[in-house]
């Protein structure tokens, strides 16, 4: 074990310390802050530091678009360790993409997000995708159904829309078994967008309706679900341990990074560690990393803000490699400190109390070996590897 990986299990690891202090040795200036770099960290050089891992990781959930950004995180996951990219890419993606990783990455069916006619494109046209997906050999076909989404059915004059039990969606995981997929799924959002964004229950329902319809089609699929952001509420471990008790063909990633730091670092580290055990096997790693082309290039403060604010070649690497810097923080350390990535959540509930380049407390977990290997790698390779070879039975 290095000297400074030791100072990190020791709980006395400073990111931002040791990132000036190895800029001073070199002579030269820490970049400013960004977004996604509020400590000013070499994060080529912080890959370095944490250790290698014994088997790569497994990252189940990314959005991989964009040929330059594409080869510019295909870097960021080799220094992370990061072995196996499955991405929510656009079906025109995927040969490029494959072409580019060869089989260090995998695709998950997703509807044309961009197209302007959503009634097709999220009726029929989905299952025309998820058609075309299967026939390239992907092998899980993911369902949107966040809130947000009734606001994209009302402007169509179909509220209903992207719920997970209407009619349109449930022909499209009819066609998705058919072509004998598994399923992922994000349902809900973080509580603090329902006390804001969301607070008109009369629209959107509360987080726990949310949930009505989910259990209702994990009952309708008998197949392996895997539920997006910890389920959707890392806020309350005892909601998800109901869902997965409930649902043996129910799993969970870890992905949306700047809401999995904030709320798992909030939670007590007993709590969340006896959580993990107790449903090792069904917790699978993930980061939600989203690469555009769009991010290499600069453009006005509205521009920066959609493409999540990336506007050059080094804050793209600096978005990408975040990401992966925090959940290893989070899973492998004892760092306690703030995290490098700026969290507007908190501006949103708190604004009198936080900006909106503000973090939230990054509280390292530092769990055994054998519970990180069963999150990063064995727990996605025991579920995907069998469906992906095509090995479904009694599934």
């Amino acid at each position: 074990m290095s000297e400074v990986y030791a100072a990190i299990r020791g709980g006395v690891y400073d990111p931002l310390m040791m990132h000036l202090s190895s800029e001073t040795q070199n002579g030269s200036t820490p970049s400013p802050p960004t977004p996604s770099n509020r400590l000013g960290l070499d994060y080529a050089a912080e890959a370095e530091r944490l250790p290698e891992r014994s088997t790569p990781i497994i990252d189940v959930h990314t959005h991989i678009n964009g040929r330059e950004a594409a080869a510019l995180y295909k870097r960021v996951a080799e220094q992370y360790g990061i072995g196996l990219t499955y991405s929510m890419s656009q079906l025109e993606e995927v040969e490029p993409l494959r072409e580019l990783f060869g089989p260090a990455i995998r695709f998950i069916a997703v509807p044309n997000y961009f197209g302007e006619d959503r009634a097709h494109h999220h009726g029929p046209g989905h299952i025309e995708r998820i058609e075309k997906f299967a026939d390239l050999g992907v092998r899980i076909a993911k369902f949107w159904a966040a809130p947000r989404g009734i606001e994209m059915g009302r402007e169509v004059g179909r509220p209903d829309l992207l719920r997970l039990d209407s009619p349109q969606r449930l022909d499209a995981m009819h066609a998705a078994a058919e072509r004998d997929m598994m399923f992922m799924v994000h349902v809900a959002d973080p509580d603090t967008w329902f006390s804001t964004k969301y607070r008109d229950a009369s629209i959107y329902g509360t987080k726990r309706d949310q949930y009505e319809p989910l259990e209702a089609v994990l009952e309708r699929f008998p197949r392996p679900w895997i539920a997006a952001h910890m389920g959707g509420w890392p806020e309350d471990l005892d909601v998800l341990d109901g869902l997965l008790s409930r649902h043996d063909n129910l799993y969970l990633d870890t992905s949306a990074t700047k809401w999995m730091v904030r709320e798992l670092s909030r939670q007590p580290r007993e709590a969340m560690v006896s959580f993990l055990r107790r449903w090792k096997g069904r917790v699978l790693f993930g980061s939600d990393t989203v690469t555009l082309d769009e991010h290499l290039q600069p453009g006005d403060e509205d521009e920066r803000e959609a493409m999540r604010k990336a506007g050059s070649r080094a804050e793209a690497y600096d978005l990408y490699a975040s990401r992966y810097w925090a959940l290893r923080t989070l899973f492998e350390t004892e760092y306690d400190g703030e995290s490098p990535i700026a969290d507007p959540d908190l501006a949103m509930l708190e604004p009198e109390r936080y900006s909106e380049t503000d973090a939230p407390r990054l509280r390292g977990l530092s769990l055994d070996d054998d519970l990180l290997a069963s999150i990063y790698h064995d727990a996605a390779r025991d579920l995907l590897e069998p469906w992906h070879a095509g090995v479904t039975a009694a599934r």
